[in-house]
C-alpha cells in the first residue's frame, strides 16, 4: 500500500529538511515546493498540505494568495507551522502582534479534546523561535492551546480540517506526538 503523500511548501524555513524528515518518520512521503511555485490544484496527488515557517512577514496578502486559494479550494487537512500559521491567520483576518523574542522549549496548554493532542499530556513542551504571535483566533478558527506569551499557541478551523501551530513542531518530542495526531486526520 502506497504511503500518503504530504505536500510541504517551504516558506523560507530553516529547518525544511528536519519537518520533512518528521513526517517521513510517521509514514508519509513529501514534496517540498516553495511558495512561489505552489500548484494551483492538488489534484488527488497529496492527502495534505502543510505550510513552513516564514523569514518574510506573513502580512504580504498578494505574495501568499496562490497559497491561500490552493489551501482553501483543496479539500485536504491543512497544518501551518510558526509562520505558515501566522499567514493563514492574517489571511483570515488575524492580527499579528510583536511579543517577546523566544528561542528554545517552552510549556503550552492544550485541550486535550482535539484529536491534534491525542498523544501528548495537556501540557506540552514546543520548540519556538520567533517574536511576533497571533494575539486572537480570527473568523471561522478557533485557539486550541496557549501559553504565557501567546494566546493562540495552536489554531484549528471551525471545521476541523485547518491547524495551525505557533511552535516548530519539527523539534522536540512533543512536537512530533504533534504532528502524529494531525497524520490522523489524512489516513
Amino acid at each position: 500500500m502506497a504511503h500518503p503523500r504530504v505536500l510541504v511548501v517551504n516558506n523560507g524555513t530553516l529547518s525544511l529538511k528536519q519537518l520533512r524528515a518528521r513526517f517521513e518518520e510517521l509514514g508519509s512521503d513529501t514534496d517540498a515546493v516553495d511558495v512561489a511555485s505552489v500548484p494551483a490544484r492538488l489534484g488527488g496527488r497529496y492527502q495534505a498540505i502543510v505550510l513552513s515557517g516564514t523569514k518574510v512577514r506573513a502580512y504580504d496578502r498578494d505574495h501568499y494568495r496562490p497559497l491561500i486559494d490552493l489551501v482553501t479550494t483543496a479539500g485536504v487537512p491543512v497544518f501551518g507551522i510558526c509562520g505558515g500559521m501566522q499567514i493563514l491567520a492574517v489571511a483570515a483576518g488575524g492580527q499579528l502582534a510583536e511579543g517577546p523574542q523566544r528561542v528554545g522549549g517552552h510549556e503550552a496548554q492544550v485541550d486535550k479534546e482535539e484529536p491534534l493532542f491525542a498523544y501528548v499530556k495537556p501540557t506540552v513542551t514546543v520548540f519556538h523561535r520567533h517574536t511576533l504571535y497571533l494575539r486572537a483566533a480570527p473568523e471561522g478558527y478557533r485557539s486550541i492551546g496557549r501559553s504565557e506569551h501567546a494566546p493562540v499557541e495552536f489554531l484549528r478551523s471551525e471545521d476541523g480540517r485547518v491547524h495551525g501551530s505557533q511552535a516548530h513542531l519539527e523539534f522536540r518530542s512533543d512536537g512530533l506526538e504533534i504532528l502524529r495526531g494531525f497524520t490522523r486526520l489524512y489516513r
